[in-house]
């Protein structure tokens, strides 16, 4: 007999319990058991089964029957999201939420915080107003990577709200990114991992100015990523789903309800209405003049506007109804207002911005003058269109479903505020800036006002209203800073702003905050007429002001003088600088604004640097003027220093780029940091970044905190001092006597506070011809690091390029002896060879030559005739001395001793032609050694030849006797 037998039992109906899986096991399975719904429910009940993966999970539309354990499509008028969770209701707290208030201590006072919580509220939560800290937690345990989104309004700074997550390794969110931005209604999103999630709403409260704190709300929260859902969800009043298998429900559309579960949306009655998402309908009231707007379109080709009336949408009047007005008509044509001051009017009757350096008194643009600058800011006194700045929405107490977001209107002289769908609605009005321009100091070191808001407004109430204005220091929060009450007559109210981190205004009106659906107080309004703010960055200009003179002119709009030209300090007028000349950036007033380039530097074309063309020329001492071309060296170099250690052992070096020179085409060296995802990059003449060995994103190197040495070339030179950058000789001693180096040296604008006077650089090039444009590259020995005090940088660079061009003063010629009639001339450099380029060798010279056999033929003949001819002149002179002697001794011998008596003779000279007979000695008809021999004869004793003389009878007769034959 079995117990049922013998006692009185039933077995359990499928009512009387309900199925659920076991934790999963390590090799992710599960079972299926029964559970009871009720205690003493009897047993009887279905045995465990196996149990589907713990990984299954069904898809949105669908829910996992326990009974099957198969997937199954939801009936109509419920939903199911899958592998996701809801929450949408919130008449109590849904199971799975904890919700606490945190007590917190100020100074010596104690506030109790216990009853400081999030309270459900039908369709969303809500979290306290006191000041205390509330927290809204959820655990979930997510299958797979999952999603977590929720719908949030937060309309009060007062208010901080924060959401963050804790996973299962108690790893929170970043506190950075937990801060909610101020909104109406926001969808966020975050990625929630697997495994165990705590998700985090925390509110704390700071009443300011005393006034009523609104709360925060929360609904909608989804979750995706849990393993199964095992039942479908019911559509909620005012949503419904009409077939089978949905995901989600549709909002029932205007005019339409449907309550719980609904497969269609029902229509209202005629005499009735309902807002989009509604659970019921209400009766339409008669129409008023508080149900429709007016507002003004943009002006035509015409320079016309429209005025034009509108109902308030949503639009819940009657017009049917005893008493009820009609729309009045539109259309009407009124001439347009001006443009606002710094805007001009279009063809079109448009009103555009004038340019940055012109000014407008709202009709044409006029360029200001030089030496002036245009008052830069944002006026609106005009209204005729939304300025492109500014947005207006409406902020609902509570969630609405209402897509309505026009809350300001223009009306020509004035904007003011439209109709609300419930007068708790908060109409606000943004206006948004990107900056302001930094303000000069004063003699006192004093600066300026930055900048100030005026605007003027009139509130018209006839309940208790509330007009804000806040400014925007972040785009987290606003800031209240004055509040206005009921009725306020047409007043100015002003602003003084002292930090550039106010970024927005608004402006925020209610009519009441006594919540009713009814509009009851939609005629009160508030009006803004003008709105004026200075010193605006991208703004425009209704007048232009005498530039300051100072030199802090970094975000100046005064209109610059040409280049090449500075501005007078008493007058602004602009005056030329001095020839090769460039304007100092900083202070481009007054004569100390012309800054006169270095040595061997020109100026460029905009007047802004001083450049140098590669080339440099230099004469030391009476030699020529030698010519340097460095233009093969300009193109970006980069080199790397000795390797260097930390105190760890981690590798790294210092690299270095140089751009060494160039016109305005050149392409400037730039160092990187290619480590963060900032990707700064700095450019110059010279700089230089960290690079560390490493193999992050597939590259060999990694280059880091990459800083400008030079920006600036200060000259170029062979003197070791320029400007108060010193480039010692003693950093790298040449080997030998050769040519000077010649120097760059470079200068930083950025200053530091170990270089206050900014980073320089000298780079030595020095003439190698031995050596390329990359080998030899070296820093000082004494300074590995490139620089002695962190400042000022020293490099040498050896090139053949470095070297002077070669001219004709390098060369030599040397001469070949003349072999079979041809000589040679080659030509060699001198040495030790100190140019480069420039002049070639030129090629050799051959050229037809005499040889030495030929000179000495002819130099040997030409002696021997000259011998014989001085032989011959010898004898000749040597015979006529011969007969003067002989004819004085023969005078002599004729005078017998007698002193002072000379014969008497026929002639005791020698008579004109007496040569031509003269042949005492007749040798004519002698042979030639006879005659010789005849010379030689023996003298007289007394040492005289014995020469037979005729006397003049003789002569006389040897005449007649010629004369006769």
């Amino acid at each position: 007999m079995t117990l049922c037998e013998s006692h009185t039992c039933v077995l359990p109906l499928q009512s009387d319990y309900h199925f659920e899986y076991t934790e999963c096991d390590v090799l992710g399975s599960r079972w299926r058991v029964a559970i009871p719904n009720k205690a003493e429910t009897c047993t009887g009940l279905p045995d465990p089964v196996k149990g589907t993966l713990c990984t299954f999970s069904c898809s949105e539309g669908e829910f996992l029957d326990m009974q099957s354990q198969q997937c199954q499509k939801c009936a109509a008028g419920t939903y199911s999201l899958g592998t996701s969770v809801a929450f949408d209701e919130w008449d109590i707290l849904p199971t799975g939420f904890i919700t606490h208030g945190t007590t917190r201590s100020e100074g010596n006072a104690f506030i109790n915080c216990s009853n400081s919580t999030w309270t459900p509220k039908g369709d969303y939560v809500a979290s306290n107003t006191d000041e205390c800290t509330a927290t809204l937690s959820y655990a979930v345990s997510l299958k797979t990577p999952g999603v977590l989104s929720f719908e949030y309004f937060y309309p009060d700074n007062s208010v901080y709200f924060e959401f963050f997550v804790q996973n299962d390794q108690c790893q929170a969110t970043d506190s950075d990114s937990r801060w909610m931005r101020i909104s109406e209604t926001n969808w966020s999103h975050y990625k929630l991992s697997t495994g165990n999630n705590v998700l985090y709403w925390r509110t704390t409260t700071f009443s300011l100015l005393g006034s009523a704190v609104k709360p925060v709300l929360l609904r909608n929260i989804q979750v995706s990523g849990v393993a199964y859902t095992s039942e479908c969800f019911h559509c909620k009043p005012g949503t419904h789903s009409s077939t089978a298998g949905s995901a989600r429900c549709a909002p029932c559309p205007a005019d339409t309800y449907s309550n719980k579960g609904a497969t269609v949306c029902h229509d209202c009655e005629s005499d009735s209405y309902a807002v989009p998402g509604s659970g019921s309908c209400k009766p339409r009231p008669a129409c008023t003049e508080n149900d429709y707007f007016y507002t003004h379109t943009p002006c035509d080709s015409e320079g016309k506007t429209r005025l034009m009336y509108k109902w308030i949408e949503p639009k819940i009047c009657s017009e049917t109804v005893g008493g009820a007005v009609k729309l009045p008509a539109s259309g009407k044509k009124q001439t347009c207002p001006p443009c606002n001051p710094g805007f001009f009017v279009t063809n079109s009757s448009a009103c555009e911005p004038c340019s940055n350096d012109s000014y407008s008194d709202g009709k044409v643009c006029e360029k200001c003058p030089v030496g002036t600058e245009p008052l830069l800011g944002f006026e609106y006194k005009w209204w005729t269109t939304m300025p492109r700045n500014m947005e207006s929405s409406v902020l609902h107490q509570e969630f609405s479903n209402s897509n309505r977001r026009t809350a300001w209107e223009v009306a020509g002289e004035y904007i003011y505020t439209t109709s609300g769908v419930q007068d708790t609605d908060y109409l606000t009005l943004t206006l948004n800036v990107p900056g302001y321009r930094a303000q000069p100091t004063d003699k006192d070191n004093k600066m300026s006002e930055l900048s100030r808001i005026t605007f003027i407004f009139e509130t018209l109430c006839t309940a208790d209203c509330k007009f804000y204005f806040l400014v925007g220091y972040n785009k987290w929060n606003n800031y209240l800073v004055e509040q206005w009450k009921g009725r306020n007559s047409k007043q100015s109210y002003s602003y003084l702003i002292q930090s550039n981190n106010t970024v927005s205004f608004t402006w925020t009106f209610q009519r009441t905050e006594e919540i009713s659906m009814d509009r009851n107080f939609s005629t009160d309004a508030a009006k803004i007429y003008s709105i004026h703010v200075t010193n605006v960055i991208g703004g425009v200009a209704s007048e232009c002001r005498r530039c300051a003179v100072t030199p802090d002119k970094t975000d100046s709009s005064c209109v610059p003088c040409p280049p090449g030209h500075y501005m007078v300090n008493a007058t602004g007028a602009c005056e030329s600088c001095p020839p090769n000349t460039y304007i100092r950036p900083s202070q481009p007033v007054g004569e100390a604004a012309c800054v006169q380039c270095g040595p061997n530097t020109e100026r460029n074309r905009a007047y802004t640097a001083c450049l140098s063309d590669c080339t440099f020329r230099v004469q030391s001492g009476g030699e020529a003027v030698q010519t340097y071309d460095f233009s093969p060296l300009s193109n970006v170099t980069g080199f790397t220093g000795s390797p260097r250690f930390t105190n760890r052992g981690l590798r790294y070096f210092h690299h270095f780029n140089l751009n060494l020179c160039g016109r305005e085409s050149r392409v400037p060296a730039s160092c990187v940091d290619n480590v963060t995802e900032s990707g700064k990059e700095v450019k110059g003449y010279v700089c230089q970044s960290t690079v560390v060995p490493s193999e992050i994103r597939s590259q060999s190197m990694v280059s880091s905190q990459p800083f400008v040495i030079g920006d600036t070339l200060i000259g170029v030179t062979t003197e070791t001092t320029l400007e108060g950058i010193s480039s010692p000789s003693w950093m790298f001693p040449p080997a030998s006597l050769q040519l000077p180096d010649v120097i760059f040296y470079y200068k930083s604008s950025d200053t530091t506070q170990a270089c206050k006077q900014g980073r320089s650089a000298a780079v030595r090039l020095r003439c190698n011809p031995t050596a390329n444009i990359k080998d030899l590259i070296t820093l000082p020995s004494k300074c590995s690091e490139g620089t002695c005090d962190g400042c000022t940088f020293h490099f040498l660079w050896e090139s053949q390029h470095a070297c002077p061009l070669c001219t004709t003063d390098h060369y030599r010629e040397i001469v070949s002896a003349c072999i079979q009639g041809i000589q040679r001339t080659t030509y060699v450099w001198q040495q030790p060879l100190q140019c480069y380029g420039g002049q070639s060798l030129p090629p050799q010279k051959v050229s037809a030559c005499v040889t030495m056999d030929f000179w000495l033929k002819l130099g040997v003949s030409i002696g021997l005739i000259a011998a014989l001819l001085l032989i011959g002149l010898s004898c000749y002179f040597w015979k006529k001395t011969r007969k003067l002697q002989y004819k004085y001794s023969r005078l002599m011998m004729s005078s017998e001793g007698k002193e002072c008596e000379l014969p008497t003779a026929d002639s005791c000279a020698i008579m004109e032609g007496e040569d031509a007979e003269d042949d005492l000695m007749d040798l004519t008809h002698k042979s030639f050694f006879t005659k010789i021999k005849s010379f030689s004869r023996e003298r007289t004793s007394d040492g005289f030849d014995s020469v037979p003389l005729k006397s003049s009878y003789q002569h006389q007769q040897e005449d007649e006797e010629e004369e006769e034959d």
